[in-house]
Formats: structure tokens, sequence, C-alpha cells
């Protein structure tokens, strides 16, 4: 009896060393940069690189109003108009000349943007408007214009969505559906009827990216997808099911992208601009705004490269492909209809370059707690289980108290977007004649994230003992989950 004890002792014993071993060798893997990503990433930032930037652009701010598109004589309905991407369309519009009175704001609440609270933006119309609803849309887009613009053309900028990045639960889809995919719908539908010819709107990178595998052989080389390159192939390919992205939100985006492709035509043309991952460019927002608001933050993809995009480049993007659609439609049809990635005029970064980036220059103290990427990774799906129990077991709801903070979006699905991704502005640069927008980046990563740190300092001029707190699109997304979670149990 005593022997076979030992023997299972040591069985235990034998598969715990082999299984740490094994979770050793993955978090070798994932703590890694393959060869090919180096190649295509840029230099690392410097502190002095990024002071001397940061005076630059102090001392001359950037002007890049001469590099919009010229000025289309019509008007403009944009939904999102109050956050990250929409904020900077209404801007570039207000630039290059339209009148306050010809842009509409459609959405869900006004703007915590102090670029957007001053001057004419504040003149710009706004109505709450909930997407996911067909009356609320319907009522937006029927609303009388002023009568020196009610009979130029429409074209709407569909920038409204819900990002909850991580998630990938089915028992979550439902959420993201209603707004990304029927609020798509009602926006198209309310477009159309409005007497909209141009519909330009703002899809995703996340689409192409498939899950991350991390549970490889001990001898692979990296773990399955641990990087890859965003483009549109896979628009050429059939929609995959739900489970063949890596969370719900880039499955519903893709569900709305191909809503908006097909909808086009001869009378109203549309297309689609895929942000690549990491969309910046305002304190509210998660890629930099978050970190910003943080004194402590802990992390482990210091090392993991990725092309992000600025929203002022974004929303040039925008006005560009509009510029296309508004063309005649033998010259727009080559262009209509399909989705164009758009990523800053440069080569990628690392993590670590914004966390230097953070701590050289910003007024408040900022300094970060490495994590082994195996932790997390076992992490991520004890929380998802955990999160799925209520709704497998309702009995639990009761019983289990329910996640807050920040743990609750640490899901198997961050992964897939932590890490390496790789976008090029090839395709979107190309000229019309050549099957692109003629797109060109006005801001590069090394600007675009200084001059939101430099933004956040001037916020924080008078007290640099505080750190204001905004609603980023995840948090934002969140109240409105639980609005619409109400409004579904009410009815």
């Amino acid at each position: 009896m005593h022997i076979v004890a030992g023997w299972a002792l040591a069985a235990i014993w034998t598969v715990l060393a082999v299984l740490t071993l094994y979770l050793y060798r993955v978090n070798q893997l994932l703590s890694g940069t393959p060869d090919e990503v180096r190649k295509l990433a840029g230099e690392r930032w410097t502190p002095d690189q990024l002071r001397e930037t940061y005076k630059r652009l102090q001392d001359n701010p950037i002007d890049y109003t001469d590099k919009l598109p010229p000025k289309l004589d019509r008007r403009y309905v944009v939904t999102g108009g109050s956050g990250l991407v929409g904020g900077f369309i209404v801007l570039q519009l207000l630039a290059r000349g339209h009148p306050s009175e010809s842009i509409r704001i459609v959405d869900i609440r006004k703007t915590e943007r102090n670029d957007m609270r001053a001057g004419r933006a504040a003149e710009v119309d706004f109505v709450e408007t909930d997407i996911a609803s067909a009356d609320s849309v319907n009522a937006a887009f029927a609303r009388p214009w002023h009568r020196s613009v009610a009979r130029l053309p429409l074209t709407v900028f569909h920038t409204a969505a819900v990002i909850l990045a991580s998630e990938r639960s089915g028992f979550q889809y439902a959420f993201p559906e209603a707004v990304n995919v029927a609020g798509t719908k009602n926006v198209l539908a309310a477009a159309r009827r409005a007497g909209a010819d141009v519909f330009s709107s703002t899809s995703s990178g996340s689409i192409s990216i498939r899950p991350v595998m991390p549970f490889v052989a001990p001898w692979a080389s990296s773990p399955r997808n641990f990087w890859q390159v965003l483009d549109v192939k896979d628009f050429d390919a059939p929609l995959r099911e739900r489970e063949g992205y890596f969370a719900n939100y880039p499955a519903s985006k893709a569900m709305a992208e191909r809503l908006v492709c097909g909808a086009n035509g001869e009378k109203f043309r549309t297309g689609c601009i895929r942000p690549a991952n990491g969309v910046y460019g305002n304190p509210t927002d998660n890629t930099v705004g978050d970190p910003l608001s943080r004194e402590v933050l802990p992390t482990w993809v210091p090392h993991i490269v990725q092309n992000f995009v600025h929203g002022a480049n974004v929303a040039i993007a925008h006005l560009h492909h509009e510029a296309v659609l508004a063309l005649p439609w033998p010259e727009s049809s080559r262009i209509a209809g399909r989705p164009f990635v758009v990523t800053d005029p440069n080569r990628a970064i690392t993590y670590n370059d914004l966390y230097t980036a953070i701590g050289t220059l910003s007024v408040h103290p900022f300094r970060t707690i490495s994590v082994a990427p195996v932790i997390i990774l076992l992490l991520t799906y004890a929380i998802e289980i955990y999160a799925e129990l209520p709704y497998k077991y309702p009995s639990l709801r009761k019983v289990l108290p329910e996640l807050r903070g920040d743990i609750r979006h640490l899901k198997p699905g961050i992964f897939s977007i932590c890490t390496h991704l790789v976008a090029s502005n090839e395709e979107v640069s190309k000229p019309v004649s050549q099957g692109g927008l003629g797109y060109s980046g006005v801001l590069t990563t090394l600007e675009g994230m200084v001059l939101e740190i430099l933004e956040w300092n001037r916020e924080h001029a008078d007290d640099a003992s505080m750190r204001k707190t905004y609603t980023t699109s995840i948090s934002l997304a969140e109240q409105i989950q639980k609005l619409w979670a109400v409004g579904i149990s009410s009815v």
C-alpha cells in the first residue's frame, strides 16, 4: 500500500514538474519578438528624442489644414461625432470651411473633448441618439436642417460603435450585435431614407485578426498567430463563424462591414475605413489616455510591436474616402463597396516606446510593473470561467459577486489584440487611378502620442497633483450595456 501511495505521489510531482516546465516555455514564447517582426519595427524612442519632439510641437503646433481634401459642397451627419474618430471628422470639416449648420452630430452623449467644447465645434448641431433604436435614429435623421444647407447632398460618416475588446463569450454577444450590427442597419436605412448618396463607415483592423493559440508544442518557435498582418484579405472570403474571431467586437464589426459594403450602389455609394489596432489621439482614448491616468501600470506587453493610428489620420482617410465616393459612378464604382486599412505613416513601435514617452514627458509620475505573460494568460481563462458561471447556472447570480475594476476585462481575447500586429498604408495611399484613396497621414505615431501627452499636461497645468478621469470608449460601452440590459429586461 505504501509503495502504491509513493508511486502515486511521484507521478503527481512528475506531472507538476512537466507542467511547470511547459508553462515556462509558453512564457518564453509569449515574451519574444519574432525576427520577421523586428525587421518591420522602427527604431526605439529615446528620452532625448521625445523631449526634442515635445518642445518642437509645443513651440510650433502642427497645422495640417492644407493637407485636407478640398471642401465639397455637402451637408454631413456624423454618428459617434462626440468620440475619437467622429470628433476629428467634425473638426476637420470645420477646418476646411464647412459652416457649423451643415454638420450634425448623432451620438448617445455629448462630448468630453475639450477641443470640441469651444469655438465653432460647440456650435455644431447635436442630437442625442441611440443607434440601437430605429425610432431614435429615424428621428435624428428627420430633424430639419438650416435652410441654407437643406438642399445640399448628404454624406453620412458612421463612426458609432461599442467596444468591449476582450469579451468573446456567446452569452455576451447580444449587446455588440444590437449596437454594432442592428445599429448599423438602422443608420443605413435612415441614411437612405434621408437621401444620402455617400456613406463612409469606420470599421476595424481587428476584423482580420485570428485568435492567438498560445499552447503549442514546446519545440515551436512561437505561438500560433503570435504575429499577424492587418489587411483586408478576409473581405474576399466568406464571413467566419463568431468563434472564428478573437472576440465579439470584431465579429460584430465584420458583420456590420459586410452590411455597409453590401449596400453599395450607383445612387448610394458606401465603403469602410479599417483603423489599425489601437486608435488614439485624445486623453479620452484607451491606448494613451488610459495609461496616462495611472501612476502604476502592470504590463506583460512592453516588447509587443504594433502599428497604431491617430484619430486625425483616420478622419482624414474618411475625407479622402468621401471624395472618391462622391465622384461620378463610373469612377467611384471601382473603389466603392470595400474596406481600406489605414495606419500612421511610419513603422510599427513597441508598447515600451509608449511607456517611455509617458514616463519621460507626463507631468505625473508613471512607472510600469512587468508581469509574466503566462500568469496573465492563465488568469484570463479563470476569469472567463468565473464570469460565465451566472449565465450557465442562473441560481449562482445571487451568490457570486460581480467582477469589478480592470480585472473584468482580463479575458483570453485580450491576448489576440496584445500580440504583434503590423499594418500598412500601401493600398489606401495609392492614387485613385490605381484603386487607392490617395491617403497620406498627417501625424506620425511619435508626433501623435507626444501631442496627446502635451494636451494632457496642459489640462493639468493648474493642478498637477490630481489626474482627470475621462469616459473612455470601453467605460462608455459598459455604461451603455447596463442601460441596454435594463431596457431589454423591461420589455
